[in-house]
């Protein structure tokens, strides 16, 4: 379709439309379910409407997206397939967007399938979830921080 063939940038954008569904869909939740009376109030007091998305419903809604986005990110991390097909499979470091790549998950697929060295796969997944952690957890403190600041 764009000429990208095995790249990173082809991956990446396949890996962004992918979690796109999840980050709006979720978004969508937690805006509506920001209580109507928050939105009454505010306007009631003379904000406009968009002194109320920006400073009543947003920091209201912003653990719902922000939850939305670590879940897309966690499935993100763990794709494998649609990588292998976009990205490559390449053992070599990329230097531009258009090289192809390999990443930490298609990298665990590899090993595990091969049954060569088992101890390099679960290193692997072991690090992959280490990964997953600490951006879990990175999050949960910026959003701690975002929420109280908005208190």
């Amino acid at each position: 379709f764009l000429g990208l063939g095995w790249s990173i940038l082809s991956g990446s954008l396949t890996m962004a439309i992918m979690i796109l569904p999840t980050i709006t869909r979720t978004s969508q939740e937690a805006i509506l379910a920001v209580a109507i009376e928050y939105r009454e109030n505010s306007l009631a007091l003379g904000a406009s409407r968009w002194q109320t998305i920006r400073k009543v419903v947003l920091p209201s809604a912003l653990p719902g997206i922000v939850t939305g986005i670590i879940l897309s990110i966690g499935r993100a991390v763990g794709e494998t397939a649609a990588i292998i097909l976009t990205a490559g499979s390449s053992l070599g470091m990329p230097i531009y967007p258009t090289d192809p790549a390999r990443t930490m998950s298609v990298h665990l697929y590899i090993m595990a399938m091969e049954g060569i060295s088992t101890e390099r796969a679960f290193g692997t997944a072991f690090l992959i979830v280490v990964l997953i952690i600490i951006i879990n957890y990175l999050a949960n403190l910026s959003l701690s921080r975002l929420t109280r600041g908005a208190r």
